[in-house]
């Protein structure tokens, strides 16, 4: 199985650039990154993850903050609590991830769940 903490710091760095060799290293190509479980929507391959990762909705260097933590391990899949708190008005989450690792060391699979703490105010519309 993967180093963990060698691909969540790769990890860390790709969210702060939010380029798409970065992105990339971290995935195999024909990877699933699922934004929630059992997603109908998930980004299939590299191509789709970067566009997805890094579109409209991507975030800015700076503009966060990110704590984990690993909960454990199951042959190539490891759990990670995480901790992402914003700091320009948007709600802190707390996150769960579930990542399948292929024999590389890149993740074949990703799914998280984020949830926003409700003593956090959401930013208005």
């Amino acid at each position: 199985m993967s180093d963990v903490n060698s691909w969540m710091d790769q990890y860390v760095r790709a969210w702060n650039s939010n380029q798409p060799g970065d992105i990339k290293a971290l995935f195999t190509e024909d990877a699933v990154y699922n934004t929630r479980p059992h997603d109908q929507e998930a980004w299939h391959g590299h191509e789709a993850i970067v566009k997805e990762w890094s579109g409209d909705s991507s975030d800015a260097s700076g503009d966060w903050t990110f704590e984990w933590t690993l909960l454990g391990r199951d042959g190539d899949t490891a759990f990670v609590q995480g901790l992402t708190t914003y700091l320009n008005g948007q709600p802190t989450y707390d996150n769960l991830w579930v990542i399948r690792f292929a024999e590389d060391g890149r993740a074949r699979e990703f799914t998280e769940w984020y949830m926003a703490r409700k003593d956090t105010p959401a930013t208005p519309n």
